[in-house]
This record gives C-alpha cells, sequence and structure tokens, in this order.
C-alpha cells in the first residue's frame, strides 16, 4: 500500500483505516444504512467481518483527528482473470457532506487501487442516491447496466445502478 496521504482542503487528511477506526466507520455507516438509499445491508457488521471483506485498500478521512468518512475496496472474485477487479464502496458522514470529502477518499481509492494493479472498479448504486452517482460520474465512472429488482429491502424490491471505472494506466 502507498503511504497516507494529505489533502488539500482545510484540515482535511486522508490516511490508511486502522482497526482502532472502527467505531467511527460504523457509526458512519449505519447513518448511511439510515437513509435507505446506501446499500441492503441492515446493520453494520461486526469488525471482523468488515476487516476479512476489505483486506487491501481501505482509507478513512479526517478532519481535526475525528474519521468523517471512508472508503474501501473489496475483491470481485478469487478467479486469477479477475484479479485487477474490485468493488468501492465510500460513505460520509450526513453532517460532513457537500465538504469534497467524498471526491477526496475516491480519488485516493482509485490512486492506491492504479498503484496496486487494479484496472476496474465496479460501484453498485441504488438510483435514488443521486449524490453518490454524481460522485462516481465526476471521478470517471460510468453507468454500465441496471440490475432490476436486484434485491428487497423492507418488502421493496430494489433496482441497482452498475458503474465500472476502466484505468487508464493499468491494463491499458
Amino acid at each position: 500500500m502507498s503511504s497516507p496521504s494529505t489533502t488539500t482542503a482545510s484540515s482535511l487528511a486522508i490516511r490508511d483505516l486502522r482497526p482502532l477506526d472502527w467505531a467511527e466507520v460504523a457509526e458512519i455507516y449505519a447513518d448511511g444504512i439510515a437513509t435507505g438509499v446506501a446499500t441492503f445491508e441492515v446493520e453494520p457488521p461486526a469488525w471482523e467481518r468488515w476487516d476479512e471483506a476489505h483486506p487491501e485498500i481501505r482509507v478513512v478521512a479526517e478532519i481535526d483527528e475525528r474519521v468523517v468518512g471512508f472508503c474501501a475496496l473489496s475483491r470481485v472474485s478469487d478467479r486469477g482473470c479477475y484479479r485487477g477487479v474490485a468493488e468501492e464502496s465510500v460513505y460520509v458522514a450526513s453532517w460532513a457532506q457537500g465538504r469534497g470529502i467524498g471526491r477526496a477518499l475516491l480519488d485516493e481509492a482509485i490512486a492506491r487501487s492504479e498503484a496496486a494493479g487494479i484496472w476496474t472498479l465496479e460501484a453498485g448504486i441504488f438510483p435514488e442516491n443521486k449524490p453518490s452517482l454524481r460522485l462516481h460520474l465526476g471521478c470517471g465512472f460510468r453507468i454500465v447496466g441496471v440490475r432490476e429488482r436486484l434485491g428487497e429491502a423492507d418488502g421493496v424490491w430494489r433496482d441497482v445502478l452498475l458503474l465500472e471505472r476502466r484505468s487508464e494506466v493499468v491494463g491499458a
């Protein structure tokens, strides 16, 4: 992994996610879950499960030493042909949204993913999650399809937009 970096926004710092960050990360994740437009999850998983699912690239954003967002990648498959494909998730605390934090996190995850040889990032976004959709499109993702009625939440079948970002430097 590359070394942590600091962004130019006021006191915003992007760094590696550490196990001790989990309480703050889980709180931000729970905040996203509560919106009803971020994930099918109903509660944050235990640290051990989340850690195992996101073993490599995972970063947090801090303002004044407080975690305000996170971005993490998970492999889409163990098969060798997909070694350069990962699914990306990004969450920002509701009170901190609209400050460029999601963009800073996603830019860092993209840079780290390319340094690690990942050529495609995927994201699944509910169509109603307009801020996340704008963020991803602004970072070079494109909509490649709609996964109709992919999953059910609270008795409602939900579509998920499938987005991907193909690296221009890895596997080009």
